[in-house]
């Protein structure tokens, strides 16, 4: 399952069980390219929110997010493990199964 998140829906959505979140921008590259594997991930029953950082600054700024793309996994609301950078598929899901321990 694919969500947009934003400062209005954030807290409700990563507060209980396992949320993978994306933080990404428009204009950024790398992003375009993760944003199909990540399309390809929520396919298969994994719960993704996606973070637009130019429209959600306070949020970006409260993780202390400073490239693109970068991942926040959160588990009942506490942040487990962050990811910086493209990954393709399969080192997305090994770091991914690294944290689910």
């Amino acid at each position: 399952m694919l969500k947009e998140l934003n400062k209005k829906n954030f807290d409700e959505n990563v507060k209980s069980g396992l949320k993978l979140v994306e933080f990404y921008a428009n204009w950024c590259g790398y992003c375009k390219q993760q944003k199909i594997i990540v399309e390809e991930l929520s396919k298969n029953n994994i719960w993704i929110g996606t973070i637009d950082a130019d429209k959600n600054p306070e949020i970006v700024n409260k993780f202390n997010i400073t490239g693109f793309p970068s991942f926040v996994l959160f588990k009942d609301g506490k942040i487990i493990s962050t990811i910086s950078g493209y990954h393709d598929k399969s080192a997305l899901l090994t770091k991914l199964m690294e944290n689910l321990n």
